[in-house]
């Protein structure tokens, strides 16, 4: 993941900031509770192709690097 491009991204739900989770390769959003796939290495920042975080990915602080 591109940081100069995770530095723009936001969440499109809640405008916060995203976090790259490099096991799962998805962008999270603790506020909205998504993680946005990237596929292709293009981030698909669509609500409807977002999944759910459960209550432990929500609190758990993730370190991307």
């Amino acid at each position: 993941m591109d940081p100069k491009l995770l530095d723009i991204l936001v969440c499109p739900v809640s405008k916060a900031p995203l976090e790259w989770n490099k096991e799962t390769n998805e962008l999270i959003c603790r506020a909205s509770g998504l993680a946005y796939p990237i596929r292709d290495d293009i981030p698909v920042m669509l609500e409807s192709e977002a999944r759910q975080l459960s209550a432990d990915e929500r609190l758990k602080e993730h370190k991307s690097s």
